[in-house]
């Protein structure tokens, strides 16, 4: 699906300049601001705001994201992205979506197909995650950012944060929310993929993990509802590799060697938690 323009207007209006904290306009394909910071627009639609590198090994490299598109392609966390939708419109309405390490924006183009009058905004530090992002929804924005440090948005600017899989920011999540906003937060449950776990090191999650996500995210929000989802699926030997490189593993391949001899499908475990969160004044 492609956009009509390279930035909607609503994400245009949150965006700031990284360098100095002011707006930006849109000036032909390229972002600036009153103190004459300017960032070009990709080709691809996305913006890159970063004025630092981040560490190796940080962002999804161009095999994790082409395995992450082909997994998510397949359907296996369509529910997924069908609760997060159906959570997300409750609170949303047509306020902007912010996706804080979108990835490849599949689960943010699932909330904005759920809402006509949305936006959405895209942060990941991965420019090659962001280049299928910027193209995932015509109401969605991307921007590459790395989600640890203050990000390039105005206070106030969300209705909901989205963080799936991805890095948690408690003081970032709060300052940009609008005072009535909602964090919805997803991890992997306790289980998650483990059957893979004699091919190549996944996930193995601490039975305690809620707690803790609890317990870092009380400065600024409370616990408002829970939710977990669980099924089984049949997974395709090429799905197997593709499951094992779209996550951590992927950036280590020198510990997927096992994945090569896999040629038999295998019935997996997917558990997933949404924690929905409150704003807190």
């Amino acid at each position: 699906m492609t956009r009509p323009a390279p930035l909607p207007d609503a994400v245009l209006a949150a965006l700031r300049c990284p360098l100095c904290g002011r707006p930006c306009t849109l000036d032909g394909r390229a972002l600036r601001c009153p103190s004459r910071h300017s960032f070009d627009l990709a080709k691809q639609g996305y913006v890159n705001l970063l004025h630092a590198g981040v560490p190796a090994g940080t962002a999804d490299t161009a095999e994790m994201v082409a395995a992450r598109m082909a997994f998510l392609g397949a359907g296996h966390y369509a529910r997924l992205r069908d609760l997060i939708a159906g959570i997300t419109a409750e609170a949303a309405g047509d306020g902007l979506v912010v996706d804080a390490g979108a990835g490849t924006g599949y689960y943010l183009a699932g909330v904005l197909d759920r809402l006509p009058e949305a936006t959405g905004l895209a942060l990941d530090v991965s420019a090659l995650a962001l280049r299928r992002a910027a193209k995932a929804h015509p109401r969605l924005g991307a921007a590459v950012w790395n989600l640890w440090e203050p990000w390039p948005v105005a206070s106030g600017a969300a209705a909901v944060v989205l963080n799936v899989f991805a890095p948690r920011n408690g003081p970032e999540f709060h300052r940009v929310l609008r005072p009535d906003g909602t964090l919805l937060v997803v991890s992997p449950e306790r289980g998650h993929l483990a059957e893979l776990a004699s091919l190549a090191p996944v996930l193995d999650v601490d039975e305690r993990k809620e707690e803790r996500l609890d317990a870092a995210l009380s400065a600024h929000f409370a616990l408002a509802s829970r939710e977990g989802l669980r099924e089984r699926v049949t997974l395709k030997p090429q799905e197997i590799r593709d499951a094992v490189r779209m996550g951590p593993t992927g950036h280590h391949p020198e510990r997927l060697t096992a994945l090569a001899d896999v040629t038999e499908p295998a019935e997996v475990t997917l558990a997933f938690s949404l924690s929905v969160y409150r704003r807190k004044t």
